[in-house]
């Protein structure tokens, strides 16, 4: 099989180390925080509720810890595209997120305004069996505020297959040189009457966060995340489009299942103790499935904490598997 791409592997190595100011004007509004928290299934009332908000310690109104993928929208955009603004010659039916990360100077809130600038951190090549030859974009994008203060940094990889691709074809197995209001969902552990933990005293290698639950995953969970992030690729929620490219049916945005893990990081710790977090895509969400999002202490020490997260399906697939470091008092 011969690899995707439009244009050679040897002009986009070219682009590597470039930069572009991909983000203008990212106004950080009320209505859309509480928006996108609801379609990440976050109840938590500091997303909408200034007095709960400040209860918890913040001054404003914070964002879910992946709220920058509503920069997304062509109102912030500083590009022709909806990507990064490289035309990189990827198809948009056979491209994948493969992973994302984020690291936290702080949280972003409402009534900030921040510019994001995007440098292509690499592009490579690897064998991804049934999946044929997958080409691997690294997009590392700085958001800063007006003062040009850095708010936080956001590496995405994007993958574009030569078809589409089984979710027995796991990108998990391939190496990257990155690695170098509706519905039924109930959280386990409610954040209204839990409480972050805020020392490592508290804390020990093996204990296990709150265990976040999406019962009966449907259809419109895809349109309202679509609707609330930005990321409108039919393939979520475009039936016979996504059986075109070859799939089973739509399936859940990737950036979807990693909202619903964030709920464990930011319940366990609270979003303002947050230094990073990122994850893994394995799997996909199906309608009809149940995620179950957990995470587990795997060190302490030196005022952070380190943690390891998974998000499942009932039917026993890993949809995710993810890192997360938080600083807390000694």
């Amino acid at each position: 099989m011969t690899a995707v791409p439009t244009k050679p592997l040897s002009e986009l190595e070219g682009l590597v180390g470039e930069s572009r100011v991909t983000v203008e004007d990212f106004r950080i509004e009320r209505g859309k925080v509480a928006e996108f928290a609801r379609a990440i299934t976050d109840p938590n009332p500091i997303y909408s509720d200034p007095d709960a908000a400040r209860e918890a310690g913040h001054d404003r109104i914070p964002a879910p810890l992946t709220y920058t993928r509503v920069s997304r929208f062509p109102r912030y955009s500083a590009t022709e595209d909806d990507g990064y603004g490289f035309d990189l010659g990827f198809r948009q039916e056979y491209v994948l997120h493969g992973e994302q990360a984020y690291e936290y100077e702080r949280p972003l809130y409402v009534g900030d305004v921040v510019t994001g600038e995007t440098t292509l951190a690499d592009v490579f090549q690897r064998e991804g069996g049934r999946a044929g030859t997958m080409t691997f974009a690294v997009f590392e994008t700085e958001y800063r505020d007006r003062d040009g203060d850095l708010v936080l940094t956001a590496r995405a990889t994007a993958i574009e297959t030569e078809g589409a691709v089984d979710d027995e074809d796991s990108t998990d197995d391939v190496e990257t040189d990155a690695d170098d209001e509706e519905g039924s969902e109930t959280a386990v552990a409610d954040p209204d009457s839990v409480d972050p933990v805020r020392s490592l005293e508290d804390l020990a290698v093996g204990d296990s966060g709150p265990t976040v639950v999406v019962d009966d995953v449907e259809r419109k969970h895809f349109v309202k995340y679509a609707g609330a992030s930005g990321d409108f690729n039919p393939i979520h929620y475009d039936e016979p489009y996504a059986r075109e490219a070859g799939n089973p049916s739509v399936f859940g945005q990737g950036m979807f299942t990693a909202g619903v893990t964030s709920r464990v990081v930011t319940d366990w710790f609270g979003i303002d103790a947050v230094d990073s977090f990122g994850v893994r895509f394995q799997s996909r969400v199906f309608p009809g499935d149940t995620v179950i999002a957990t995470g587990e202490v795997v060190d302490v020490g030196d005022g952070t904490v380190e943690v390891e997260l998974e998000a499942r399906a009932d039917r026993g697939e890993t949809l995710l598997s993810g890192t997360a470091s938080a600083t807390l008092e000694e």
